[in-house]
């Protein structure tokens, strides 16, 4: 009887690792660390953070997202200036430089989802869809980490705080 439930619990891990471990692609691009934070009751917005890397000789730009538990999909800037921090969405997208990474985190760039339908719960995922204006579209998720995460939860439903 232990045999089969420590069995079951590798296999679980190690496809939670394989998982983690996969970018996901599109055209020349690769997506992987895609995480949320989790929101407070009554929040409309949440935050999306992931990598992307272009591996090809030209650049794109991610010009979209959208997701069923969000009324508006954006991707925004924050940035310092002058001592005032300011968020604001990117006219034109954020573009992927040809052989480059950019890294949508918290204090930078990132996906601002608004007017959401209910709160994002720790250990939740959330499909989104990333448009690019050269690679085209792209389904992902949003694995939801606890509120206030400074970055993806490996296990994201082993997280502390909802």
């Amino acid at each position: 009887m232990r045999i089969p439930v420590l069995a079951a619990v590798a296999a679980s891990l190690l496809s939670a690792v394989a998982f983690a471990a996969e970018p996901l692609k599109v055209g020349d691009l690769e997506i992987e660390g895609l995480w949320a934070r989790a929101t407070p009751p009554g929040a409309v917005v949440a935050g999306g953070f992931m990598t992307i890397t272009n591996t090809g000789a030209s650049g794109d730009t991610l010009v979209g997202v959208a997701s069923p538990v969000a009324g508006i999909g954006e991707v925004h800037e924050m940035k310092v200036e002058d001592g005032v921090m300011t968020m604001r969405p990117l006219d034109g997208g954020l573009p992927i430089p040809a052989g480059g990474t950019v890294t949508l985190k918290p204090g930078g760039y990132h996906i601002m989802l608004v007017d959401l339908k209910a709160p994002l719960k720790k250990g939740e995922d959330v499909p989104v869809t990333l448009t690019f204006e050269k690679a085209g579209t792209v389904e992902a998720t949003f694995h939801v980490a606890p509120i206030g995460a400074p970055g993806p939860v490996a296990d994201h439903s082993m997280g502390e705080g909802e």
